[in-house]
């Protein structure tokens, strides 16, 4: 019964320090990674849930059964560094599959604002990045917007290219400062209160999330959002065209 004890005590502090560890993995994931809203619209909650969900569970289990004192000293310090590495290894490859499908950039796509990944960017266009414009930015997403197209045939071209599978708002060729879309932002933009109209059982959420920005109906514009698996609204200041809220409805 005591080597029991001593078992459940040894898993304990290993759960404790797996816990500490989560805790810092989970400040880098959310913090800066997925950022509200990404964590919901990217899917970074779920990834996160499951990669700490079996890297907490498995070492402190692990632990549990092999520690026993009656083993060698250096034996059971060999034992408690394989866990540990195995457990190091689970979290590096869960961290680096987070990181790869962090959300790089939230571009303005003619009508609608698409969440670009870092993994939607083909790899044979990133030579293809304007200047000024950071391709995988490691401090959350930024801005875009698409330039206009050349010619007729860019365009064909193009839609061809995203009937395929690959959007155009993951093309580095396509690409744009935000700034410079500002006008086509506005333009494609539309009065939060027409869907407050259009979605009257959703206005009080509606004004509510505007209300924690600091904002008001009559003097702010949306423009759909599209996400990994989900669609959204971005609200926008009519002026700058800076998005300043988000809201989980589909305003398609």
């Amino acid at each position: 019964m005591l080597h029991w004890k001593d078992r459940v005590k040894a898993a304990s502090i290993h759960l404790g320090i797996s816990l500490g560890i989560a805790a810092l993995a989970a400040a880098l994931v959310f913090g800066i990674w997925y950022p509200y809203p990404y964590r919901e619209i990217s899917g970074g909650s779920e990834l996160f849930l499951i990669l700490i969900t079996v890297d907490v569970i498995l070492g402190p289990l692990i632990t549990l059964f092999v520690f026993n004192r009656k083993k060698p000293r250096k034996e059971l310090r060999r034992d408690l560094a394989v866990v540990g590495l195995i457990q190091l290894a689970a979290l590096g490859y869960g961290m680096t599959t987070v990181f790869a499908a962090r959300p790089v950039h939230l571009v303005f796509e003619f009508n609608r604002f698409r969440v670009v990944h870092a993994v939607d960017v083909p790899s044979d266009l990133m030579d293809k990045v304007p200047a000024g414009i950071e391709a995988m930015p490691l401090l959350g997403p930024t801005p875009l917007a698409l330039r206009p197209f050349k010619d007729a045939k860019e365009e064909a071209d193009a839609t061809l290219v995203a009937l395929q599978g690959i959007s155009l708002s993951a093309r580095p060729d396509l690409w744009q400062d935000y700034a410079a879309g500002k006008a086509q932002v506005l333009a494609a933009a539309k009065p939060v209160q027409a869907l407050k109209v259009r979605f009257p059982e959703r206005a009080a959420a509606i004004d509510a999330v505007l209300g924690r920005a600091g904002r008001q109906a009559d003097s702010t514009v949306y423009l759909p959002m599209t996400g990994r698996k989900s669609f959204w609204t971005a609200f926008i200041d009519p002026g700058s065209a800076a998005v300043v809220a988000f809201m989980p409805l589909d305003s398609f």
